[in-house]
């Protein structure tokens, strides 16, 4: 009988990196879009897809170059009230894509866009796909162009699905297309940070704006706090960046090399230790002490007392949420719950978390969303779930779908996890 394909943790961890499956592996098989996958893997995506996150310039539009299928996916956008008058199209026909003639047509559908608008933007994101991809299209050209003819500063925006295996896949491009406009600008008498990685804002109650300012940091930046354009401009007067998302990287990088601002990396973690040993890292990488114990403590109390009240729970751990799969199924079992299964992506990043995940619970099964064998996923018991994706797989069971846009990091995060499932569990 057929069944949906899995590895168990302990497999993978014996196979190695380089032995993974070619069934855990997207760019070796066909794509399955369920519905657990819809909200991440199509041109329609909810969330923070290339369209919506190259908007996150404030006050720009974005004039998308597409065939009519992956125009129409937008719709759902541009209905939404903030994006109304944000987006717009320029539809290719077959000549289009055969020729390449819709190319000397941009710099005039920008023309035409701004005489509808009727008042200038700060930028005009120009969006392309997959069409130009294959035609090998030189965008920094287009996008010249466009500057000359409307006197208005054109990024481009790369909805690919083809470099999705790459090393810049869209949604790290898009990161730096959307911080590209920043110039340099002295920093001399300033004592500013900016939070790269992600197109909505931590939690305010994150920690980590209190421990910033702890140690002397007066501003603290993120892309999707600024309100105007001059804002925007601001966030070039950065002593550093500290990037939170490994997507983020490559805009760091670029950032650093046109702007000459360093940055520091950190990684969104569940396990309180780890947290804590990435803030006294942080802290030494400052020069400076970042006294934690108090969130920490919290954190702590916070899942104590959550184990207390519901004792071992078996969860099904899925990756449409906001925190690595791998790495949020280990903090479970490592607080003394169980994980039967993992919907997830397996890359370098994460490895190393199922390597541990493997000693501790060598029988959790692990599949790949997008393998086309998750049709014939059969349902298995669990108490509670995580993530949109499990939501679909698990249609009676309790769980979160931990995947708002404001985002968790830190303690704060692993607090408010708990206190979410506490909720839909009482």
């Amino acid at each position: 009988m057929s069944e949906a394909y899995f590895k168990t943790a302990k497999e993978l961890a014996e196979q190695g990196l380089a032995g993974l499956p070619a069934e855990l592996k997207s760019s070796e098989h066909l794509i399955y879009s369920s519905p657990a996958t819809l909200s991440f893997n199509s041109p329609g995506a909810k969330g923070f897809g290339v369209k919506r996150a190259g908007l996150a310039v404030p006050d720009s539009v974005m004039l998308l170059v597409s065939p009519g299928c992956c125009g129409r996916n937008t719709s759902l956008f541009r209905s939404a009230p903030e994006y109304r008058d944000r987006f717009f199209f320029q539809l290719l026909d077959d000549t289009d894509i055969v020729t390449g003639r819709h190319l000397t047509k941009i710099p005039q559908a920008a023309e035409e866009m701004l005489s509808v608008l009727g008042k200038k933007p700060s930028a005009i994101m120009i969006c392309i796909t997959c069409v130009d991809a294959l035609l090998g299209t030189d965008m920094e050209r287009v996008c010249r162009r466009v500057t000359e003819k409307t006197g208005i500063p054109a990024v481009a925006c790369y909805m690919y699905a083809l470099t999705r295996e790459k090393r810049l896949p869209p949604m790290a491009a898009v990161r730096t297309s959307v911080y590209s406009l920043l110039e340099k600008q002295d920093r001399r008498n300033s004592a500013d940070m900016n939070i790269l990685g992600y197109f909505t804002p931590l939690f305010d109650s994150s920690e980590l704006y209190t421990l910033m300012k702890s140690i002397g940091i007066k501003n603290i930046r993120e892309l999707s706090r600024c309100n105007n354009i001059e804002e925007y401009h601001e966030l070039s007067k950065a002593n550093f960046s500290l990037v939170l998302n490994p997507e983020a990287r490559a805009a760091a990088q670029d950032m650093q090399q046109r702007l000459g601002i360093p940055f520091i990396e950190m990684l969104r973690l569940y396990r309180i230790d780890k947290i804590r040993n990435q803030y006294r890292l942080l802290g030494q990488a400052l020069g400076a002490e970042l006294d934690d114990t108090e969130y920490y403590e919290n954190a702590r109390k916070t899942i104590d007392d959550f184990r207390d009240r519901f004792g071992k729970l078996e969860f099904a751990v899925g990756e449409i949420q906001n925190g690595d799969p791998i790495e949020m199924a280990l903090m479970l079992i490592e607080e003394g719950h169980a994980v039967k299964e993992i919907f997830a992506t397996i890359g370098e990043l994460n490895f190393r978390f199922l390597k541990r995940l493997a000693e501790l619970s060598p029988d959790t099964k692990i599949y790949s969303n997008l393998s086309p064998t998750m049709l014939h996923y059969k349902e298995e018991k669990v108490d509670v779930y995580i993530g949109a994706d499990c939501e679909y797989y698990h249609p009676e069971t309790p769980g979160i779908d931990w995947c708002d846009d404001a985002q968790p990091f830190g303690y704060d995060g692993t607090i408010k996890l708990f206190e979410r499932l506490a909720e839909k569990l009482s």
